[in-house]
């Protein structure tokens, strides 16, 4: 059903026509990761908070579908949009405030983790999160879907950085509990029910968010291991340090490391490649010399064991950035478009079990199909992607149920740090527990009762 010439100019002249566009104009835009993104009929940019509770009170009044767009980087699905539906961008809430005393940051939904960080690193102090989207990623979709990344293991995902939120519910009435401070115990965390909801209870104008300080210098190695039980030990003997801390500890397949330097031309780490995993090791202490010479010592006891085959030391920044272009870059997609892309996570003890199965199940049920693996791996979060000689993209479901097979039991996740959305609904509800289903359903009618916020996202049918 399309939106109605009406309701497009009068939500048109809630924003201006400068902040507006058409189906067609649309088709012009960058959608994105996904390119469903931009399929709605109306796309707006509101500048305050109050233009968007206009909006969303309109669209409630008359029941029109709304999908919140942040930096357009998710990886689930949840910001596809459709005909009939209205798109709001965060993209004009750019505000940034920085206290140094309170180690907290106040910031407007559209701003970039890179500026976060950037204004954050100037009073020595950071996010205490990152990830590879970070020049693109914006905090309002970041919270939304709970981000992770690497440095999670260290300060938990975003639910544990977010303070309080200011959001737009479904009516358009307007929730703002933007504290700054760690212990606030004031009744219901209602606030808390829209991190990681995805734009289906809420739409995040404004976040608090604690801070953390800033990494002293770091030491960074590339390192080749023989096998996954090899990764664990030595990221468990990592963790223990006692004169450093672990700023990384990210872990690559050696299919995956092989594509990038070949695609990159990275030929001084082909001998590396050849190794079964990798792990790119970052160290971080408060001198050079010490983080240095902690690493130095992480892999002579590496070597010693035999976990380490090779390494390669960061002699230099420029050196650094090609060993995390490494880990970052995707020549797999390029290589063999169509794969299917898989956000899991699993207890660090279990890990290698739960791979070798997984390994064993897809090669009985496709002997063809090609697993490539990338991971943060101190919280025992792996990508895991499954691509053949051709894309396989409609055969995502099938898939699925033997990536995430037994993974609850495990004590893990079938949703790792990248949410819901469209793609991994149908996986929720294979695992999801009936009590958590139904009360998922039971909140979403409270608040959202016509159901317009992010329609056939996250919450099970």
């Amino acid at each position: 059903m399309s939106l109605t010439t009406a309701h497009a100019a009068a939500l048109t002249s809630m924003v201006g026509g400068i902040h507006a566009r058409s189906a067609e104009d649309l088709r012009h835009l960058d959608p994105g990761v996904e390119p469903r993104n931009l399929g709605a009929d109306l796309w707006l940019r509101p500048a305050t908070t109050t233009e968007v509770s206009e909006i969303v009170a309109y669209c409630h009044r008359h029941r029109i579908g709304v999908v919140p767009h942040g930096g357009r980087t998710g990886l689930s699905g949840g910001a596809i949009s459709h005909a009939g539906e209205v798109v709001i961008s965060l993209e004009r809430f750019t505000d940034c405030m920085v206290d140094p005393v309170s180690r907290t940051a106040v910031v407007g939904a559209g701003v970039r983790l890179s500026t976060l960080a950037e204004q954050a690193a100037a009073a020595g102090l950071s996010a205490g999160v990152d990830l590879g989207a970070r020049d693109s990623a914006t905090l309002g979709g970041m919270v939304s879907t709970n981000a992770g990344g690497i440095s999670a293991f260290r300060h938990g995902t975003l639910r544990e950085r977010v303070l309080g939120l200011e959001a737009v519910l479904p009516d358009g009435r307007v929730l703002s509990e933007l504290g700054q401070v760690v212990k606030r115990n004031e009744g219901l965390g209602i606030e808390r029910l829209l991190v990681g909801a995805e734009g289906t209870l809420g739409i995040i104008t404004r976040v608090s968010l604690s801070l953390v300080p800033l990494d002293g210098p770091v030491a960074t190695a590339l390192v080749a291991l023989p096998d996954l039980e090899s990764a664990v030990r030595l990221v468990t003997t990592a963790l223990g340090s006692t004169h450093a801390t672990p700023a990384a500890l990210e872990f690559m397949s050696g299919n995956h490391t092989r594509a990038v330097c070949r695609d990159l031309r990275y030929t001084e780490l082909e001998d590396l490649a050849r190794a079964p995993f990798q792990l790119l090791v970052e160290m971080t202490a408060a001198s050079p010399t010490t983080a240095e010479s902690s690493l130095m010592a992480l892999l002579e006891s590496g070597a010693s064991e035999g976990w380490i085959t090779d390494a390669s030391v960061a002699q230099n920044e420029e050196q650094r950035q090609r060993f995390w272009r490494v880990r970052e870059d995707w020549a797999v997609d390029r290589e063999r478009p169509g794969g299917l892309w898989y956000d899991i996570s699993v207890p660090l003890s279990r890990l290698v079990a739960y791979v070798h199965a997984v390994a064993a199940r897809l090669a009985a049920h496709d002997p063809s199909l090609a697993i490539y693996l990338l991971g943060h791996l101190a919280d025992g979060n792996l990508h895991l992607t499954v691509n053949a000689d051709h894309p396989i993209t409609e055969r995502y479901e099938e898939i699925a149920g033997i990536v995430t097979a037994g993974l609850t039991e495990l004590g893990g996740s079938y949703s790792a740090e990248h949410g819901i959305g469209h793609e991994k609904k149908a996986t929720l509800e294979r695992w999801i527990h009936p009590t958590k289903r139904q009360l998922m359903r039971d909140i979403k009618a409270l608040i959202d009762p016509h159901g317009i916020f992010n329609r056939g996202k996250v919450i099970p049918d």
